[in-house]
């Protein structure tokens, strides 16, 4: 049995491109590896980010570096396009969705401003946010075994964050009074737009429709903007997991 066919003793984000050869990782990867006492010659797996996933054998594990010879390269394919606009609210539930829609392979991160999380505090917003929020996606991306994270955009206004997305996806935004979402996925991309605790506005859904944008709803109460984000893209990815299989 070939060494990368076999289940990996631990992977690893690497920012670099992947290529076959010897892979030197400093900071959180040895801090991981010597965390589950990883030791010369078990097996690695590393993935880039973007699109790539290496299999290979661990050199040295030592207090500053670490060195994997990297022995194969596989090419993913690009997940079938999902992105969402979520509100720019409290940053630790900000989070949490991240690293599920990280497992979720959405494609997209898209934070938004509504009338409704604008009092909220401590916000999800800025640069420093921005930074944490991916350090966060690439280790639920070493811990999922993902090939690629999602594209990661500034914050803006809802009504920009909407007309960013093209005309030509099918696009959503969750209202208790819409259509159940699972049955309006089509096999054309996605677009999901998530509002803020306790809603959107109804100026909010006016713009929102007049962009061409389509109410969905995925319960029949009141949820936090947070499992909203979960549980709308879960059910987009199962829905559109079923119809490749038609």
């Amino acid at each position: 049995m070939d060494r990368h066919s076999r289940a990996p003793v631990v992977s690893f984000y690497c920012a670099d491109v992947l290529a076959v050869g010897e892979i030197r990782l400093e900071g959180p990867p040895v801090q991981h590896a010597r965390a589950r006492r990883v030791d010369r010659g078990d097996t690695a797996r590393l993935t880039d980010g973007k699109g790539r996933i290496g299999f290979g054998e661990i050199l040295t594990v030592g207090k500053a570096e670490l060195r994997i010879s990297l022995e194969n390269i596989e090419i993913m394919a690009r997940p079938m396009p999902l992105d969402v606009i979520v509100p720019v609210a409290d940053r630790e539930r900000m989070l949490v969705a991240a690293e599920k829609c990280v497992e979720l392979q959405v494609t997209a991160w898209r934070p938004a401003y509504f009338a409704r999380s604008r009092s909220v505090s401590p916000r999800g917003e800025g640069a420093k946010f921005r930074e944490k929020l991916r350090s966060r996606m690439e280790s639920a991306l070493e811990q999922s075994g993902g090939a690629w994270l999602p594209e990661i955009h500034e914050e803006r206004e809802a009504a920009d964050a909407m007309k960013s997305v093209s005309a030509d996806w099918t696009r959503f935004f969750l209202d208790a009074g819409g259509a159940p979402l699972a049955s309006r996925v089509g096999r054309r991309e996605v677009a999901l737009a998530v509002g803020p605790e306790g809603g959107f506005e109804r100026q909010e859904i006016v713009a929102a429709e007049s962009l061409g944008w389509t109410a969905a709803s995925i319960a029949e109460t009141t949820l936090r903007f947070e499992t909203s984000i979960i549980a709308g893209v879960a059910v987009v990815r199962a829905a559109q997991l079923s119809l490749r299989s038609v």
